[in-house]
């Protein structure tokens, strides 16, 4: 909506609600760098209530007493530790979803961030990478727990909203002081929080002839480059926002090793990694030679959508290179046992 659309429309229904003409000359002047960004106009709870569609004493409630708002469980993580997460109910995740579309997604992150993006995938994230002398990857330690509800809070009020409207955004966003690894808004949050580096390292390399993408909390950089210089850079650089490198995930390839990108070979073209393809090509053969059935009561696999989940992986491989002839036979072999 054009603001002088809005403009007339407010002007109309305030007037015949009884405020004077400095409350609404007051509203306009709040609603009018919203709207011109694109963002959704809420002048308090109340307000924020009717656009979510949830009554106020809920809302507050979820941001009093947020831990009774989550369910929490762990995964494991590939390193064999556990993960925590804090998964929202749906109801919060009702109200989170709508903040993430509404409100987040108009705002546009770094192109080089190629995680948590619409029709971004991850070979976005290693198809730059491919075929270059050197390979540096790096992790950011403890990504969402790191980003604080004050942060998130400084988002919504640079958006333009009230510092009352942007707390009330910030709290139902996270959960203990910060982003909740589990609830919708994180991901996209975690990208805009991060864009003051992105921009700071994205310079650098362009400067530098260095490619570079980050994809969440894993940042590849590839070209030929000093990387004890480019490693202190991005230290210095994620430390000015309350981040830091994990010291331990620091990898330097060379083209005499396996060069890999968010768990992608990259070397002279992106292809998954052999241990992972080798297990494919396991379950495949003892698939194909045995049957599904026998193979699925030998290995004791009890989930329903196991030919779901294969070819899953398959395509994978397939979308990092369509003409893999051996995949591809694997592909038309679970087509078969699905018809």
């Amino acid at each position: 909506m054009k603001f002088e659309q809005y403009k007339l429309e407010f002007e109309t229904k305030a007037s015949n609600s009884g405020y004077t003409a400095e409350n609404i000359q007051r509203c306009l002047d709040y609603a009018q760098p919203l709207i011109h960004k694109g963002f959704p106009v809420i002048y308090n709870t109340s307000h924020l209530s009717v656009l979510v569609g949830y009554r106020k004493d809920y809302i507050k409630r979820a941001v009093v007493y947020t831990p009774y708002f989550y369910r929490d469980f762990e995964i494991k993580k590939k390193n064999g530790k556990m993960r925590k997460i804090s998964e929202p109910l749906p109801s919060l995740k009702e109200i989170q979803d709508w903040i993430l579309k509404n409100i987040l997604e108009v705002e546009k992150v770094s192109p080089f961030a190629k995680a948590y993006r619409k029709k971004v995938s991850l070979i976005e994230n290693v198809k730059f990478h491919k075929n270059q002398p050197k390979v540096l990857t790096l992790d950011i330690s403890d990504f969402f727990p790191s980003i604080k509800t004050e942060s998130v809070e400084l988002i919504f009020k640079v958006f333009g909203y009230s510092a009352l409207i942007s707390n009330l955004l910030a709290k139902l966003c996270t959960r203990d002081g910060c982003l909740p690894q589990g609830a919708p808004t994180s991901p996209y949050l975690s990208n805009i929080y991060f864009k003051s580096a992105d921009d700071i390292i994205i310079k650098y390399c362009l400067d530098k002839n260095i490619r570079y993408t980050r994809y969440a909390d894993d940042l590849s950089f590839s070209g030929d480059f000093d990387e004890k210089e480019l490693i202190t850079l991005v230290e210095n650089t994620v430390s000015q926002i309350g981040l830091s490198v994990h010291p331990d995930k620091i990898k330097l390839m060379k083209p005499n090793q396996r060069q890999t990108v968010t768990g992608i070979v990259v070397n002279e073209k992106p292809q998954v990694v052999f241990h992972k393809r080798n297990k494919l090509r396991q379950e495949m053969h003892f698939i194909i030679k045995f049957g599904l059935q026998e193979h699925m009561r030998h290995k004791n696999i009890k989930y329903r959508n196991y030919v779901e989940h294969l070819l899953g992986k398959i395509n994978f491989v397939l979308q990092l290179n369509p003409t893999d002839t051996e995949f591809l036979k694997y592909k038309e072999h679970l087509f078969g046992l699905e018809k």
